[in-house]
């Protein structure tokens, strides 16, 4: 063979040699992990979630019902002492006062002075009633002798009789300045909490102008207004669950229902006893339910339950391990579950949470459910379901 064939040969080779190795190259280029990885073909789970099922649940029954916190009963405290000045007020607005403990003072030097006339004139009159006692008893112990004529007789008893009711009516009199007197003195009526104040130092009063409105016990209520339709399912000591404006939910219980209903509204009132509270004011508006009895339904974890455009979605899971994003209509919550009412079976696997970062058709691993481990942790290494990171999804 000449040199020139034996060279064109040489090269030949040495392309081939250079394609086949250029081929491999292209061809594990192609075949890296990462590709692989987003390769759909390779079935990559995109998250390792638990998964969940319908299940028979207690809910309690409840009445929903509006209206405002009311004092229980208020009492209004006035003055009884006509044209006295005031000269001390010991208590404002969100005090809490005992019964008879003192309020305010209105000055007293001229009902004093009014008491000491009267008490003289109570003094002299019980003189007038020992003198014409005296001379009674003499003319009734001389009157079988003859001493003394029928009509000087009558004379000394009609007097002692006269002497007695002047007496009498000076005690009243007495009495009533004394009454008056302690009417400067203002006191609470029953233990409670001071919810108004028209009281003002130094301003001469009429009988009968309020001073101060209480609320007795501190006690509140709550007033709902409840639709006729639904009255006929409360009873009086059913729990309450109450919550006013702003404030925590407060746990009462049903004392009364109203005996009529508005023609207007078609509306009962239904009153509640409300505990202390350092959140709840009479006056506030407050939204709350009754708590008629309990039903089985079947419900889910919220956090399997997304919203989106409005509907309520799962995220089932097919045979292949896939997700299927599935309408559902809910219902009522309780706590962390909500009721479920139709959209799926008792069969139908749903996961459990996480379900913003899924889409319908995403490939997931499945571990068990939030009650039970997976067989594959331990105890030592057991943890709560956790979202994987997402790898090549999206």
């Amino acid at each position: 063979m000449k040199t020139p064939q034996k060279f064109a040969l040489i090269a030949a080779g040495i392309a081939l040699a250079g394609v086949v190795i250029a081929v491999a190259l292209a061809t594990a280029d192609r075949n890296t992990p990462e590709q692989e990885a987003a390769a759909p073909a390779t079935g990559q789970p995109s998250l390792t979630v638990a998964v969940e099922r319908l299940r028979s649940t207690t809910f309690p029954n409840w009445v929903s019902a509006s209206g405002n916190v009311m004092a229980w009963q208020e009492a209004s405290i006035g003055t009884e002492a006509n044209g006295l000045r005031l000269i001390e007020v010991k208590v404002n607005v969100g005090d809490t006062v005992r019964r008879g403990q003192l309020l305010a003072t209105f000055a007293a030097d001229t009902v004093e002075a009014e008491l000491a006339k009267t008490r003289a004139a109570v003094a002299e009159a019980d003189a007038a009633l020992v003198e014409a006692a005296a001379n009674a008893q003499r003319a009734r112990v001389l009157q079988e002798s003859g001493a003394l004529s029928a009509q000087q007789i009558q004379q000394y008893l009609s007097a002692e009789r006269t002497a007695r009711a002047r007496f009498d009516a000076a005690k009243a009199v007495e009495k009533a300045q004394w009454l008056r007197l302690a009417q400067t003195r203002i006191t609470a009526p029953d233990d409670g909490v001071i919810s108004a104040r028209a009281a003002t130092i130094g301003a001469v009063l009429p009988a009968g102008q309020e001073l101060f409105r209480l609320i007795r016990g501190g006690r509140l209520e709550w007033r709902a207004e409840v639709v006729a339709t639904e009255l006929a399912r409360l009873k009086p000591g059913q729990k309450v669950r109450v919550t006013p404006t702003g404030g925590g939910i407060l746990e009462g219980r049903l004392r009364m229902l109203s005996p009529v209903i508005d023609i207007q509204t078609r509306n009962g009132l239904v009153y509640v006893d409300l505990p202390a509270s350092d959140t709840a004011r009479a006056g506030m508006f407050a939204r709350g339910e009754f708590e008629i009895g309990a039903s089985e339904v079947m419900a889910l974890p919220q956090s399997a339950v997304q919203l989106r455009e409005g509907f309520s979605y799962v995220m089932r899971i097919g045979q292949d391990s896939r997700v299927i994003q599935t309408k559902v209509t809910p219902g009522r919550r309780s706590g962390d579950r909500v009721e479920i009412t139709s959209g799926l079976n008792k069969e139908d696997r749903v996961v459990a949470s996480g379900v913003a970062f899924l889409g319908d058709g995403d490939l997931v691993r499945v571990t068990g459910t939030p009650n039970t481990a997976s067989p594959a942790d331990s105890p030592a290494t057991s943890r709560p379901p956790t979202l994987a990171s997402k790898e090549g999804v999206r």
